[in-house]
């Protein structure tokens, strides 16, 4: 192809994206990362960027950001008031010492938790401050079309805010079923689900179509919004994929490796299968189950698995590490909390590491709800064990049959390298990412008129 048809394909194939987003591209998360592999190798002239996070933004994706700060959208009042409870006007206002300190009581007493509830939702539906600076800002960088994968009423609103000040549509993202659990144990008397279903009706209203990390979520969220939605999960590049462990190659132990993050109660899972080892290891089969997880997770619920003799917590690892640490196990492990709140928060979505566990060569090892999408993800793969209750002796089973059999293992590892080749490449998946989000961005005209409707 001649370059000055290369160069007119960029024209015409990449819409100018304002991104929205708590961080910003970068890999220093989940998100991030989805993030950024999603809009891998857009040209970088047609990204922009409007973040509240208080993390430093990477260049390999975007070079154009806005960064607004708790400290800017936030009312003086708000600002000055939580500046006098010890917030530092940086930090996400979640973080500060008085909001903290309710936090990790709430971990503690469920009574210390309905209050930190309390304090999360009045600070989600607190009133949006927003300075001229960011107004032109958006204006200046002229948008086809609002991108955000959203998470609060919040960055919500403030998403939908910049889609009526360019008069363009809004692609929403969603990757976990916050809208229907976000809020709902009544707090502020109910008022806080009521604004999570108010910010989300204006802004899919602005939306000619959706995304969602899942098929089962794209299918729900359409009948449940009206609008058609395209399901996109994290994508993986060259670097994960990797040919089965050649089991000749195995050391004595059977490694098993967790990578990920212990919140959201999966330290709980991860325990119960650091408990299930021992008796693995008495049917005379040597395991180990190493977890590699983020510094705060691990300083916070490492002392969950101090009793535990065959789980070993590993340094926490950047993302550049991350694919070694795969092909160093036998098996991988995903998990997912049995706690019904959770559950539901979850049951759609498919975690950004499940892809790369799948093109890394190696089975996989599932402990949550059987219903939830990540384990429904590696079921369809035909890449692992699944063990969908929480149940001792069934966990013990999966894990034995599993640790035993070498040529399953290489059978499901091979399932899913071929699985993720067809579903998660990054190549195939970023280039149906760019052409939806194009077929949004043709929409203007329809959306447009929602939008002028809204201002009046």
């Amino acid at each position: 192809m001649r370059e000055a048809d290369a160069l007119m394909l960029l024209d015409e194939d990449f819409p100018r994206v304002l991104v929205v987003s708590h961080t910003p591209f970068s890999r220093v998360s989940g998100t991030a990362m989805t993030l950024s592999n999603l809009f891998s190798g857009w040209p970088k002239d047609r990204l922009g960027q409007v973040y509240t996070g208080n993390i430093a933004p990477s260049t390999e994706v975007c070079e154009n950001y806005f960064h607004f700060p708790p400290r800017d959208h936030y009312l003086p009042i708000q600002y000055y008031s939580m500046r006098m409870l010890g917030w530092n006007g940086h930090t996400p206002l979640q973080q500060s010492r008085p909001i903290a300190a309710v936090q990790a009581a709430a971990e503690k007493r469920p009574g210390m938790a309905k209050a930190y509830a309390q304090l999360r939702a009045t600070a989600d539906l607190s009133p949006i401050r927003v300075p001229r600076k960011l107004t032109e800002w958006m204006r200046d960088f002229r948008p086809d079309l609002v991108y955000s994968m959203l998470g609060s009423v919040r960055l919500t609103r403030i998403t939908a805010l910049a889609a009526r000040t360019c008069g363009v549509p809004v692609v929403p993202h969603f990757t976990d079923d916050w809208p229907a659990t976000l809020y709902d144990n009544g707090e502020l008397f109910g008022r806080a689900d009521r604004a999570v279903q108010e910010a989300v009706a204006r802004l899919i209203r602005l939306a000619p179509l959706g995304m969602a990390i899942s098929q089962p979520m794209a299918e729900e969220y359409s009948r449940r919004y009206r609008i058609p939605f395209s399901a996109f999960a994290n994508c993986v590049d060259e670097t994960f994929f990797a040919a089965p462990r050649d089991e000749a190659d195995q050391q004595r132990v059977t490694e098993l490796v967790y990578v990920g993050a212990l919140h959201l109660n999966r330290w709980e899972s991860l325990r119960d299968i650091g408990a299930a080892l021992d008796s693995v290891a008495d049917a005379g089969l040597p395991v180990r189950l190493t977890i590699h997880s983020p510094e705060r997770d691990l300083a916070q619920y490492g002392k969950h698995f101090a009793h535990l003799e065959r789980v070993r917590l590993g340094p926490s690892l950047t993302s550049d590490e991350v694919p070694a640490a795969l092909r160093s196990a036998a098996v991988l492990v995903h998990i997912e909390s049995f706690d019904e709140d959770i559950r539901r928060y979850t049951r759609y979505s498919v975690s950004t590491k499940i892809p790369q566990y799948l093109a890394s060569g190696r089975p996989i090892f599932g402990y949550g709800p059987t219903e939830v999408a990540s384990m429904n993800h590696i079921r369809e793969a035909n890449a692992g064990v699944i063990v969908g209750t929480s149940d001792t002796a069934a966990l013990v089973r999966g894990l034995t049959d599993l640790c035993r059999d070498a040529g399953l293992r290489e059978r499901l590892a091979r399932n899913g390298i071929e699985f993720a080749r067809q579903e998660h490449a990054k190549e195939g998946v970023a280039a149906r990412f760019a052409a939806t989000l194009r077929s949004a961005a043709r929409a203007e005209s329809a959306v447009s008129e929602a939008t002028r409707r809204q201002l009046t």
